[in-house]
């Protein structure tokens, strides 16, 4: 593996996913693979489970760990090619990455979606700069079109919660008051799309993801019927795709509650509005995995930067 940017880089999901939970068991096992190797996170948004987890996760295989918060911290980046750097960008991505390269020996970035732009934001300018002017492996800690970090903990979680060989995954939209990415939702549908289970997603319409992504996948839009029989529902937010980056509605309706979940296993990435994305009462009952799935992001960052690290 040269670089960790989507969830196919892994290589197969289960055995992945098999090494990642024998890893959790003797966490500290390979502390000597990191000696004398140093990781730079580099974050031009907000973090919590990222930041922590993936420090965490290093720190577990011996490394040196060097955090900047690229957006409030560092000079603002131009990635165009043959521009005049005569306005308000201070460093260009190529000597930036060059520059990132020559003090550390892995870097992983956290660059967020801007909702504007569609076509900027897929080209995932922030990622792939560092992808191609780096001279060292790229971890992605959430870009604007995945989070395949948090895709690999939630197949962790999903492997280590089924009680059935081919589970019913709900991915359910939700209300929430601001716009929010999609990188969260795309990884988990690229991550079902490996998984032998039965997946669903439902959101209202107006809400599709990107139908490139989406392709093959069966979408509901009542999600009572999507619901019916679910073993884990997975509830995100997202902005529309196709009317880009808008809030077309705050439909309360869509709230999970105890309810619409019945008997299945509750899953969010988090952070989590309680009492707009999903009531009290599930993140409160044995239902809940959403502190698993925190706790399994450790393991799925540290099992892709041992594969890494291997390769150095």
């Amino acid at each position: 593996m040269q670089h960790y940017l989507n969830i196919k880089d892994a290589g197969d999901l289960e055995t992945c996913v098999s090494e990642a939970i024998a890893l959790k068991q003797h966490p500290v096992k390979f502390k000597t693979l990191g000696q004398g190797k140093t990781i730079c996170l580099l974050f031009f948004n907000n973090s919590l489970r990222t930041r922590l987890s993936t420090q965490k996760a290093a720190i577990n295989l011996g490394m040196d760990v060097i955090v900047m918060n690229f957006g409030s911290e560092g000079w603002q980046l131009e990635y165009e090619d043959g521009v005049v750097m005569d306005q308000g960008k201070s460093e260009h991505i190529k000597e930036a990455a060059q520059v990132v390269s020559q003090y550390a020996d892995i870097v992983a970035i956290r660059a967020f979606a801007g909702l504007v732009d569609k076509e900027k934001d897929e080209a995932d300018m922030v990622l792939n700069g560092f992808k191609q002017h780096a001279a060292i492996p790229v971890v992605n800690m959430e870009s604007s079109v995945g989070h395949p970090l948090q895709a690999l903990a939630d197949a962790i979680t999903l492997a280590e919660n089924k009680t059935i060989e081919k589970p019913k995954v709900v991915l359910s939209w939700a209300p929430h008051p601001k716009a929010l990415p999609h990188a969260v939702a795309n990884s988990f549908v690229h991550m079902m799309n490996l998984q032998d289970a039965e997946f669903v997603i439902t959101h209202p319409k107006g809400y599709e993801l990107d139908p490139k992504i989406t392709e093959g996948c069966e979408i509901i839009n009542d999600q009572k019927k999507a619901l019916e029989n679910a073993d884990f529902v997975y509830v995100k937010n997202w902005s529309s795709y196709t009317d880009y980056g808008k809030v077309l509605s705050q439909d309360k309706n869509w709230m999970m509650t105890q309810g619409k979940l019945g008997n299945a296993k509750f899953m969010h990435c988090l952070p989590v509005r309680r009492n707009v994305v999903v009531e009290d009462a599930v993140l409160e009952s044995d239902q809940s995995l959403v502190i698993e799935q925190a706790n399994n992001r450790t393991y799925s960052a540290q099992i892709i930067l041992k594969k890494l690290l291997e390769t150095l």
